[in-house]
């Protein structure tokens, strides 16, 4: 294999310090040396081919990957299954969400977009303890933000718009909002899109989609906007009938609508269920799909675990997707969904990745236990997990396969 030299990008700056990746295995089953460089893939070569100055890393035994994404985080609510109510609850919002993101970044995803309750008795404070884990988070993952008001429309909605509008200024990325919970969705769709074609941003809803009706409606009214819509989990979809799951699916490819499901659980907080959508009729109909976390540890799912691989497995194992298919909608397609640049393991894109002790994308997703995350060229987060056994009794026959530490 050649290696692959790119360009620069114009006014990119040059980082003097270089990190090579060595002996690491692409999911094609070549085995390759990786440069990183100024946040980018500088070369990939065959293995033992590139050097140069910086450290090296070893991924002898190693899977390489494009860096998961987690598209549907809820990081204001995570990990409050088990603690009593805070005595300062904007401290305690800020530390779970912290520590969620780094929960999250351990298990591979180095960008995540987090769905935040805004308005009632909440008003802005959860907004800002979230904005503020951002800030502390800076430099090991990216975290943005999604504004969930929960009513729009009428006297009562009149309240949630301006607090919206006023989560916007303070920083949030995404409008958001889960009109399945309004007396009018169709108005909270409305409200939700004019907002984000005033300000530039993208959409993001929660809806159960059991209306097939409904969702076409917002397929038609979303088409449009230019920044992007995205809806999940739309696990309604799985209940209704295939012939109702086709042209539903049909009309938000049209409209270039993605569905982010939630292979390991709903998102209770918004009153959606557990199910997961069907995922496989909907990716036959040209449906960007993208898969999330969801509830990590929080009242609506109290073991949650954030972790986008499992989220793979369970879309491979339950959804019928293969191993390309279900990676893909955890990385490539979730990072499309929140408007990041598309990830490879090829010279000039982003030095987004995660290594997997394994030798393939099945064998990864099954037995995903030891990691190595890389954000913007840098490592940023290891797990490693060493299973040993004791001596057998038996004191004939070949020996027994033993895991290697790696050096």
């Amino acid at each position: 294999m050649s290696d692959s030299q790119p360009q620069p990008p114009d006014g990119a700056a040059t980082d003097i310090t270089a990190l090579i990746l060595s002996s690491a295995r692409l999911a094609d089953g070549r085995t390759v040396d990786v440069r990183l460089s100024g946040g980018l893939i500088e070369a990939v070569g065959t293995a033992g081919s590139l050097g140069g100055p910086g450290p090296r890393v070893d991924l002898g035994g190693y899977l390489l990957l494009p860096a998961p994404a987690e598209p549907h985080a809820h990081c204001d609510t995570a990990l409050s299954a088990d603690g009593p109510p805070a005595r300062h609850p904007g401290e305690d919002v800020r530390r779970r969400a912290t520590e969620a993101a780094l929960t999250q970044l351990g298990h591979g995803a180095t960008a995540l977009r987090s769905h935040v309750r805004v308005g009632d008795a909440y008003r802005l404070a959860r907004l800002e303890a979230v904005l503020q884990a951002r800030r502390s988070l800076r430099g090991l993952c990216d975290l943005t933000t999604v504004a969930v008001p929960r009513l729009l429309t009428g006297v009562a909605g009149a309240d949630g718009l301006a607090v919206l509008r006023d989560a916007l200024k303070m920083g949030a990325d995404v409008v958001g909002g889960c009109p399945d919970l309004d007396p009018d969705p169709a108005g909270y769709v409305e409200a939700v899109l004019d907002l984000a074609a005033e300000h530039g941003r993208p959409v993001d809803l929660h809806t159960d989609a059991a209306d097939p009706e409904r969702l076409t409606r917002l397929a038609a009214m979303a088409g449009g906007l230019r920044s992007g819509v995205s809806v999940g989990p739309c696990a309604g979809l799985g209940r209704l009938p295939p012939e109702a799951v086709a042209r539903t699916a049909e009309a938000l490819a049209a409209a270039g609508v993605t569905v982010v499901c939630l292979p390991q659980g709903g998102c209770g907080d918004a009153g959606l269920s557990g199910a997961a959508a069907p995922v496989r009729p909907l990716l036959a109909a040209g449906v960007r799909l993208a898969a999330g976390s969801g509830a990590l540890r929080d009242a609506s799912n109290p073991v949650g675990r954030g972790d986008p691989l499992e989220a793979a497995y369970l879309l491979v194992a339950q959804g019928g997707l293969k191993a390309q298919e279900a990676y893909e909608a955890v990385s490539t397609a979730a990072r499309a969904a929140m408007g990041l640049p598309r990830v490879r393991v090829e010279a000039g894109f982003p030095a987004e990745l995660l290594a997997v002790r394994g030798d393939g994308l099945p064998g990864v997703l099954s037995q995903a236990y030891s990691r190595m995350v890389v954000h913007r060229g840098r490592v940023v987060a290891r797990t490693s997990a060493v299973r040993e056994y004791c001596d057998s009794d038996s004191g004939t026959g070949p020996a027994l396969p033993r895991q290697v530490r790696p050096g």
